[in-house]
């Protein structure tokens, strides 16, 4: 596990290791989620990058027999 410490600007710098294993690039959007008492950085992703992620789920839906 890696430590960062945080600037006087509030800042940190996310680690080599770690940027490369996640492929982050510079200017990057990350978005900043509080999870109960820890920080999580979530890269943000373009629409494309997103494409596929549903595919094979089921998408029926169950209806009310009085409904068409």
């Amino acid at each position: 596990m890696d430590t960062v410490t945080l600037s006087p600007k509030f800042q940190v710098v996310i680690p080599k290791r770690v940027r490369e294993q996640l492929g982050l690039r510079p200017g990057q959007k990350l978005d900043v989620v509080p999870f109960g008492s820890r920080i999580e950085l979530v890269p943000r992703q373009g629409a494309r990058a997103l494409r596929g992620l549903l595919r094979g789920i089921d998408t029926t839906v169950p209806r009310e027999t009085d409904r068409s």
